[in-house]
C-alpha cells in the first residue's frame, strides 16, 4: 500500500471513439475547474503538497540561498528611439521589472513605467512595449495574473501619464507606430464575453488606432475571414513605406507576408503566401525588400526580393546558408548583424548590404545571447549575453569598428571560478549525436568525481523549433550549491541546428525528442556522473510533455521528476484555449488517424499504468494558465495517483493568481523554486 493518502478522484464511463478504438477518459470531469467538485479537489491536492513541504527542513535554506541569488539586477537590451534609449531592468527582489528611458546613452534616468505599483501582490505584468517614432509615447500592454489576455495603454513619457483610452482584447498582439508619431496599427479579437470561459479565440484582425481616441473609434483594417483561425502581426517597415501583414498558423514558425504601401488603402498584396519557410523582412531598400529565411536553407540565410519581380526565381541571395544555423538577423546602420548558432553556441558576424562578411563581434565567452536590438539609423549594436555562470550583461558594439562597452550589468555578487560550464555529446538511440552542457561546482579547481554519486538535474525542451541554451537562471547556482551538475540537453525538435532538426523531432517523429533525452540520460549513467536514484529531470510546458513521456516509458530510470506546466492529453489538447495552434506541432488525433496513431502512443496520460511504481514526480500548474490549461496537470495527476503501487510521492502544485510563466512576480518564482528544490533535496536524498 502507498505511504500516502491521495485525494479520491473518482473515475466516470467516459469513452470516445478514436478512428474505431474506443479510448477511456476516466477523468474528464477534471476539464471544468470552476465546478465545486473540482475547486474541492484542488483544495486537498494542494493541501497535501503544502504539508509535504512544510515537512523539509531544508527548505528554509533552500529559499533564502534563492532569494541571494535572485537579488540582483537583471537588465534587457534597450531600444534606442532617435536619441532616447528606453529599458527594463529588475533591481533583483522586484516582482516585476522597470522600464527607464535616458536622453542619449549618458543621460539621467528616469522611470516610465513601474509595474509594481499597479497591483499589490505584483501581479499585474508589462508583456509588450513599443515607443512611437519620435521618442515621445509609449504604447504598452499589461496582463494580469499571467494570462495570455492583455489590455494596452498609451502614455506620454515626458510625464510619463496616460491617455484616456484602454484597447481590449488583445492576445499576442504587437504595436507598430506610424511614421508620423499619431497612432499605432495593432491586433485583436472580437469582444466575446467573459475571457474566463476558456472560449477559443477566432477572428483575429488588425486594427489602427489613434492616439486619444476610443478604441471604438479605431477602423478596421485587414482580416481573413475564411481563415478564423489564423494569427496576424502588424508591422510597418522602418522606412516607414509599407505596412506588412505577418500571418502565422498558430505557434508555428513558418509564416506568410502580406503588405501594401503605407498610406494606400487599396488590397493587400500577398507578397509570400505558400505557408512554406519562416519570413522575416529586415529592411526595405527602394523597391527591394531585404528578408531572413529558411526557405530552401534549414539553417537560414538572407535574401532579397524585388518588389517589382517577386516570383522566386528573381529572388537574390544575399547570406547564403552555412555550417552556422541563424538564430536571428538584424540591420544596424548601413549593415546585417546576423546571430549564428554553431554547435549550439553562439557567434555574431557583421555583413555589409550586399552581403559581404566585415568581421565578427567578440562575445564572452560560452552563452546565449538572449536579445539583439538594433536600428537602421545608428551603429550600436545592443547585445543581452548570459550564461548559467553569466548574469545579464547589456554588450554595446559599434557595428564598424567592432569595439564593445558595457552598457549595463548586473551587480550579483558570486564567484563564478568556483564554476564551470562544458559542452559534451551523445548517441541517441538511432545514432543521432546531440549535443547536452553540463555546469557544476569544481571541488578546489578540479573537476568532478565520476563514481556515479552526484545528484544530477537534467533539463529539456526539443519542440516548437525554440533553441534550448545556457540563459542565467538564479535557481540553477541554488541547485550547484546543493551540490548538484545541472545538465542540458540539446534535444530534436529544437532550432539548435536548423529546422530539419526541429522537424527530426515533430508530429510522427516526436518519439526522437523522448529518445535523445532518455539516451542523455543513459549516458550521464554510463559516464559516472550520477545513477538513476540520483537523477532528476524537469521541463515545462512542451519539455512538461518530455519529462512525463519519458517517465511513463522508462519509469525507472529517474530518482524524481519536476513536470512544469504540461502537455499530458495528446488526444484532445487542440480543444483548449491555445491549444489549436499546436496540431502543427504535434498533430490531431481527431481528424487524422495516422495522428491518433503516433499521439495515442506517447500520449502520458493514455500511457499510465496500473501496478507501476512511479518516482517521485512533483506536477506544477496554475489557475490561470490559459495557454497550457490546468486540466493536463490535474488529468495527469489523478491517473498517476490512482495507479501508483509504490511508495512515492506523487504531488500536485496548483498555484493561485499565476498563468504559464510569463509576467509571473519575482516573489512567486523564488516560491515555486523553493518547493521544487525542497522536492529533489527529499526525493534524491541528499544531505542538509
Amino acid at each position: 500500500m502507498p505511504i500516502f493518502e491521495y485525494p479520491h478522484s473518482r473515475k466516470d464511463d467516459v469513452v470516445e471513439d478514436y478512428h474505431g478504438t474506443p479510448i477511456a477518459d476516466p477523468y474528464r470531469w477534471l476539464e471544468d475547474p470552476f465546478v465545486d467538485e473540482v475547486q474541492a479537489w484542488i483544495t486537498e491536492q494542494n493541501t497535501l503538497t503544502a504539508d509535504y513541504m512544510s515537512e523539509i527542513s531544508a527548505r528554509q535554506v533552500i529559499q533564502q540561498r534563492l532569494q541571494r541569488y535572485y537579488d540582483g539586477a537583471r537588465p534587457e537590451a534597450p531600444r534606442r528611439v532617435e536619441e532616447r534609449v528606453f529599458y527594463l531592468r529588475n533591481d533583483g527582489l522586484q516582482d516585476q521589472a522597470v522600464l527607464y528611458w535616458r536622453e542619449g546613452a549618458d543621460g539621467d534616468e528616469h522611470v516610465l513605467l513601474d509595474p509594481n505599483t499597479l497591483s499589490e501582490d505584483g501581479t499585474i505584468a508589462l508583456t509588450n512595449w513599443s515607443v512611437s517614432r519620435d521618442g515621445k509615447r509609449l504604447a504598452y500592454a499589461l496582463s494580469s495574473s499571467g494570462s495570455d489576455w492583455q489590455t494596452a495603454h498609451v502614455r506620454d513619457v515626458d510625464s510619463a501619464t496616460d491617455y484616456d483610452e484602454v484597447l481590449e482584447w488583445l492576445k499576442f498582439t504587437s504595436m507598430s507606430w506610424l511614421p508620423d508619431s499619431s497612432g499605432f496599427y495593432y491586433s485583436r479579437y472580437p469582444a466575446q464575453g467573459s475571457q474566463d470561459d476558456q472560449s477559443v479565440s477566432l477572428d483575429l484582425a488588425v486594427y489602427l488606432h489613434t492616439v486619444g481616441t476610443p478604441q471604438s473609434d479605431d477602423p478596421h483594417i485587414y482580416a481573413l475571414p475564411d481563415e478564423p483561425e489564423l494569427l496576424m502581426s502588424p508591422v510597418i517597415t522602418e522606412d516607414g513605406e509599407y505596412l506588412l501583414i505577418y500571418v502565422f498558423g498558430g505557434a508555428s514558425n513558418r509564416n506568410r507576408i502580406h503588405y501594401r504601401p503605407l498610406h494606400s488603402d487599396g488590397d493587400f498584396i500577398r507578397l509570400l503566401d505558400d505557408n512554406d519557410a519562416r519570413y522575416l523582412a529586415l529592411t526595405t531598400i527602394d523597391r527591394t525588400m531585404i528578408i531572413h529565411t529558411d526557405y530552401d536553407a534549414p539553417r537560414g540565410q538572407v535574401i532579397a526580393i524585388d518588389l517589382d519581380q517577386p516570383e522566386r526565381e528573381h529572388w537574390r541571395t544575399l547570406i547564403p546558408e552555412s555550417d552556422g544555423s541563424i538564430s536571428s538577423a538584424h540591420i544596424a546602420g548601413d549593415y546585417i548583424v546576423i546571430a549564428y548558432l554553431r554547435n549550439a553556441i553562439y557567434a555574431i558576424k557583421v555583413f555589409d548590404q550586399d552581403g559581404y562578411f566585415q568581421h565578427e563581434l567578440a562575445l564572452p565567452g560560452i552563452g546565449s545571447v538572449v536579445e539583439i536590438e538594433t536600428s537602421s539609423k545608428h551603429n550600436t549594436v545592443f547585445v543581452n549575453f548570459q550564461s548559467h555562470l553569466h548574469p545579464p550583461t547589456v554588450l554595446a558594439y559599434d557595428v564598424i569598428t567592432a569595439e564593445q562597452q558595457i552598457f549595463s550589468s548586473s551587480n550579483l555578487d558570486f564567484d563564478r571560478d568556483v564554476y564551470t560550464t562544458t559542452q559534451v555529446w551523445y548517441e541517441s538511440k538511432d545514432g543521432t549525436r546531440v549535443s547536452m552542457f553540463l555546469t557544476h561546482r569544481k571541488d578546489h579547481r578540479k573537476d568532478i568525481t565520476l563514481d556515479g554519486d552526484n545528484p544530477v538535474l537534467l533539463y529539456g525542451y526539443g519542440g516548437f523549433s525554440i533553441s534550448v541554451l545556457p540563459l542565467f537562471a538564479p535557481h540553477v547556482l541554488n541547485w550547484l550549491d546543493m551540490g548538484g551538475i545541472y545538465a542540458m540537453a540539446n534535444l530534436r525538435g529544437g532550432d539548435e541546428y536548423g529546422d530539419d532538426w526541429h522537424q527530426a523531432g515533430m508530429l510522427g517523429n516526436k518519439q526522437n525528442v523522448f529518445d535523445d533525452f532518455i539516451a542523455a540520460a543513459e549516458w550521464l549513467i554510463a559516464e559516472g556522473y550520477t545513477r538513476s536514484e540520483k537523477l532528476a529531470v524537469m521541463g515545462r510546458s512542451n519539455g512538461g510533455l518530455l519529462v512525463a513521456a519519458c517517465m511513463v516509458q522508462r519509469p525507472a530510470l529517474f530518482g524524481a521528476v519536476i513536470c512544469v506546466v504540461p502537455v499530458t492529453d495528446m488526444l484532445r489538447f487542440h480543444r483548449f484555449t491555445a491549444g489549436r495552434f499546436w496540431t502543427f506541432e504535434y498533430g490531431n488525433a481527431e481528424d487524422n488517424p495516422e495522428h491518433f496513431a503516433f499521439l495515442h502512443a506517447y500520449s502520458p496520460l493514455h500511457n499510465v499504468k496500473a501496478g507501476t511504481t512511479y518516482p517521485p514526480i512533483l506536477i506544477t500548474t496554475a489557475d490561470k494558465d490559459d495557454r497550457v490549461v490546468p486540466l493536463h496537470a490535474m488529468k495527469f495527476t489523478a491517473a498517476l495517483q490512482t495507479a501508483d503501487t509504490g511508495n512515492h510521492p506523487i504531488l500536485l502544485r496548483l498555484d493561485t493568481k499565476s498563468g504559464h510563466g510569463a509576467g509571473k512576480p519575482t516573489s512567486k518564482w523564488i516560491e515555486e523554486w523553493a518547493d521544487i528544490y525542497a522536492f529533489l533535496h527529499r526525493s534524491l536524498g541528499l544531505e542538509d
